[in-house]
């Protein structure tokens, strides 16, 4: 936190496209802890310098992540891949509608992150809640992250071990709870620890081709599949007709990039709604492709029988696996300590705030309680990460939560907007758009709430 100023997040002209680390990290940063003059801001940086393709960019990259490892298994969930394609197809009309939503009232608020423009229109209540939502949000993801390094690493141990594998699994190096363990205290406790993590620009950059390649090997898998690899089922419908909503917390958590659009619109050379929407489109469209060829050939080549972590459903000595579960550990690693730097961030806020202490009266005390808060995140996420089996149980969870930030905020931030404004009579169009504001805060709590209660009366509890 940069000393001289009042706010946690306030230098926004570092927003200019790159793949650099501590840029995505400032995506979900916690908003101002004292309300700071934003005519004087923007006169003083001006408009953005990044342009609408750097901005698409930008706004996949966000997207796309270890999530799309679980969608072949949401496609199964779902019945099949007519029933997958149809429910994010449906959804993403939403979801884009979303993200034209916030940079809306972004506009109309002068907000410039996520979580200020919640509070600007929204209130402190709804305000507060987003943060905290956020906070749990990261929080367990970086637990799903966990989970993959623990994922990849049997599959890669079981490659290298030489012995049979009743013998490779009685030794203690080999213990799963082990190896996460060893991985998390020697890698990313020590790049979560720092104040700042734009160091990790380069491989930040190196994880998002890792992304790219474990999309491409699953479909060349499935166009030239291995002799051994036959799918023991194949479902062609949904068992229920409420299966379905099952694979919504994992389409929920793939596309989820709400968070981070808001400054990303800011840092737009031409920051307007029109423009916005083309590039949210695109985007999104890209992002489709990605996990619809990721799910599709996954769940083909599989069937009903695959994992909800794909990439176990390989063979341990396959090569090209074997390098994309290299690539997904590389992913995690660095994600990890970027989402536990934005929750941290956001937990900072809260604090702060709850305090009434300015970031510069508190600048000696920020180191001891960053350490704190690190330490104690870091183990209690480790903690969970070695008894929960699989990343489809803290999918279910925090895809719920994705769901909020997809649908309900910005339903909410829509419908306050609207009647924020001064109007004799009320056209057919405001009507319209505070209708379909209700209807997504509706249909957001319809998600939270099933896929919520699934998770743990049903998940949790297995």
């Amino acid at each position: 936190m940069a000393q001289g100023t009042g706010s946690i997040n306030s230098d926004y002209k570092d927003w200019e496209w790159s793949a650099d680390a501590g840029e995505r990290a400032r995506l979900l940063q916690s908003p101002s802890v004292e309300t700071v003059p934003k005519s004087g801001e923007s006169q003083g940086n001006g408009l953005g310098a990044t342009s609408a393709l750097g901005a698409v960019f930008i706004v996949v990259n966000a997207a796309l992540g270890a999530g799309l490892l679980n969608f072949p298994a949401a496609f199964s969930m779902a019945g099949g891949v007519a029933a997958g394609i149809a429910l994010q197809m449906c959804m993403l009309i939403f979801i884009i509608g979303g993200l034209v939503i916030l940079a809306y009232c972004s506009q109309a608020s002068n907000e410039r992150t996520y979580q200020e423009v919640v509070w600007a229109v929204c209130g402190k209540v709804p305000g507060v809640l987003c943060e905290v939502a956020i906070a749990v949000y990261t929080f367990g993801t970086c637990i799903a992250f966990l989970i993959i390094i623990g994922d990849q690493e049997d599959k890669i141990i079981a490659a290298l071990v030489t012995e049979p594998e009743e013998a490779g699994s009685s030794r203690w190096y080999t213990d799963r709870k082990f190896t996460i363990s060893i991985t998390a205290f020697l890698l990313i406790l020590p790049l979560s620890i720092p104040k700042e993590i734009g160091f990790q620009k380069y491989a930040s950059s190196l994880s998002v081709i890792g992304t790219w390649y474990v999309t491409a090997v699953i479909i060349i898998k499935y166009i030239w599949p291995d002799k051994e690899l036959a799918p023991v089922e194949i479902p062609t419908s949904p068992s229920t007709w409420t299966a379905v909503f099952n694979a919504m917390p994992t389409i929920c958590f793939g596309f989820q990039c709400h968070v981070s659009s808001v400054p990303v619109f800011n840092s737009m050379k031409q920051p307007e709604v029109k423009t916005w929407g083309a590039v949210v489109t695109a985007a999104m469209v890209i992002a489709l492709f990605v996990y619809t060829g990721t799910g599709v050939c996954g769940f083909l080549t599989f069937g009903a029988g695959v994992e909800q972590d794909v990439l176990l459903s390989y063979p341990s000595n396959d090569i090209p696996v074997a390098l994309a579960r290299a690539f997904i550990i590389l992913c995690v690693l660095t994600s990890y300590p970027i989402l536990h730097f934005c929750g941290r961030a956001v937990l900072e806020g809260l604090w702060l705030r709850y305090t009434g202490v300015t970031v510069e009266e508190d600048v000696v005390r920020e180191r001891r309680r960053r350490l704190l808060q690190t330490i104690s995140w870091f183990l209690l996420t480790l903690l969970l990460a070695l008894f929960i089996p699989d990343i489809g149980k803290v999918i279910s969870v925090i895809g719920g939560l994705a769901a909020c930030f997809i649908f309900v905020f910005p339903g909410l931030c829509l419908i306050q907007a609207k009647l924020s404004e001064i109007q004799e009579t009320r056209a057919i169009s405001w009507w319209a758009q505070v209708s379909y504001g209700v209807f997504m805060v509706t249909l957001g709590a319809f998600i939270f709430g099933q896929t919520t209660a699934n998770a743990i009366f049903v998940d949790l509890t297995a």
